[in-house]
């Protein structure tokens, strides 16, 4: 028997093998998704780190939708960025330190821990030796293997401690953004045969002035402050976005910090999480090319119309950057993104672009609302994804690290909830349940099998 056959018979078993039917879910009361009928998600866990904010339970039962919030650490980020742009300050580095240790810095602390953040971000030579070898067509798995390939740099790798956790999380913070630059100029040198660039960080720069430094040299001061926020938006969803919780769920068996971040990159890396955003951009650049008119609400909502019935574009029947597992009537991370990709854009001269989004949004959320009849009784609201994208382009950063700024960011959340779940009292490898739905059957001799 052919190699190539059993490939293709191993492959078709898989109909068969892996097919489970719906009504089986509500026959045991399983939650599929983790998810309760009412799309609320399953509580499982406790934390005192991030609350994302999307509707109030009733007393009489039931959820009521109400405008979104993000608390981290039980501030408002509404709050947070907009006093960060009233004092014209760089923040990220300040929302770090507030997500790992629970409290705002003061002037001489938050000094401290900026000199901490520089002098940690340089890579060891080694290890940007070997990004130089890591070739590949993903950054996100350049970044997962330069996270692995950091324990064995580690002199404590496997300790648990309060103190090695904190220093491992400021280290990967610090490094995030050296290795995702450094491994797109390798990408860009080794794909598009451009010059090979490798730019040391600067002391004395942000986070966000560093990445764009080392990635590009030259950007503006509104480009580092809006990367900046941008940062601040994704630090943290609490403990129940996807990749947040495979870092609790690795984490609680005890493994190292650096298995326990990768298993998160790799969570992230996924299309149906961290990649959204780019399928926002390209049903953007899609619209803007099969849309005539972009001031027509009638020509727009047509064509939306044509989306969800899965006649045009990818015929997913989805309209990208609209919707979300937790917010409802708002995304707040969207609406302060929006005034940020206002301000870019007017310098840009992209202000007809812009509206054109704006519009899109609008349009987008009213045609499906519409396109529903509302028979579900679900709103939708557009997500941070829906302006990411055209706020990562106009700064002129490359669609390749889109996802890996996500990741860049939200290592912050990542780190905290690890050092959460290895010292909050009574703790236990999480351990949820599957009910086998397959009878049990005897066991056939090979000599007799057909």
């Amino acid at each position: 028997m052919k190699k190539e056959y059993i490939i293709y018979k191993l492959s078709e078993t898989i109909k068969s093998s892996c097919k489970i039917e719906n009504e089986l879910f509500t026959q045991f009361n399983v939650k599929r998704g983790l998810r309760n009928e009412d799309g609320s998600g399953v509580l499982v866990g406790l934390t005192k780190i991030g609350n994302v904010v999307g509707y109030e339970r009733m007393p009489e039962g039931g959820l009521k939708a109400i405008p979104g919030k993000l608390f981290y650490r039980g501030l408002d980020v509404e709050d947070i960025v907009h006093g960060l742009i009233a004092d014209k300050r760089f923040g990220f580095e300040e929302v770090a330190y507030l997500l790992l240790s629970g409290n705002l810095p003061d002037k001489e602390e938050l000094g401290a821990f900026l000199e901490l953040i520089n002098e940690n971000m340089p890579l060891e030579q080694k290890t940007t030796m070997n990004i130089l070898d890591l070739e590949g067509q993903n950054i996100m798995n350049i970044l997962a293997r330069s996270v692995l390939e950091m324990y064995t740099f580690d002199p404590n790798p496997d300790d648990t401690s309060r103190d090695n956790l904190m220093r491992q999380s400021i280290q990967l913070i610090s490094k995030f953004p050296t290795i995702i630059a450094y491994a797109y100029n390798i990408f860009r040198h080794s794909t598009q045969g451009r010059s090979l660039h490798i730019r040391h960080p600067k002391e004395n720069l942000s986070i966000a002035e560093n990445f764009l430094f080392m990635l590009k040299k030259d950007y503006t001061e509104l480009e580092a402050r809006t990367l900046d926020l941008l940062l601040v938006l994704q630090a943290e969803h609490g403990g129940g976005n996807n990749s947040t919780f495979t870092v609790r769920v690795t984490s609680s068996t005890g493994t190292d910090t650096y298995s326990a971040i990768a298993a998160g990159i790799g969570s992230l890396k996924g299309p149906l999480h961290g990649g959204a955003n780019l399928q926002v951009v390209d049903m953007f650049n899609h619209l803007k090319e099969n849309i005539g008119d972009w001031k027509s609400v009638k020509e727009i909502d047509k064509y939306f119309n044509c989306m969800l019935r899965k006649e045009v574009y990818d015929k997913s029947g989805l309209i990208y950057g609209i919707g979300h597992a937790v917010y409802t009537i708002s995304d707040p991370r969207a609406i302060l993104l929006k005034e940020l990709a206002r301000d870019l854009a007017k310098e840009k001269g992209r202000e007809e672009e812009f509206a054109f989004l704006e519009l899109l949004e609008d349009r987008a959320i009213e045609t499906f609302s519409n396109f529903k009849g509302n028979k579900s009784g679900k709103r939708v609201s557009s997500n941070v994804d829906f302006y990411s994208g055209f706020v990562y382009e106009m700064i002129g950063l490359p669609q390749e690290i889109y996802t890996p700024l996500f990741a860049m960011s939200r290592i912050v959340g990542w780190t905290a909830h690890r050092i959460e779940e290895l010292n909050f009292e009574g703790k236990r490898i999480i351990r949820p349940a599957y009910k086998n739905v397959l009878e049990e059957r005897p066991y056939v001799p090979i000599n007799e099998r057909i």
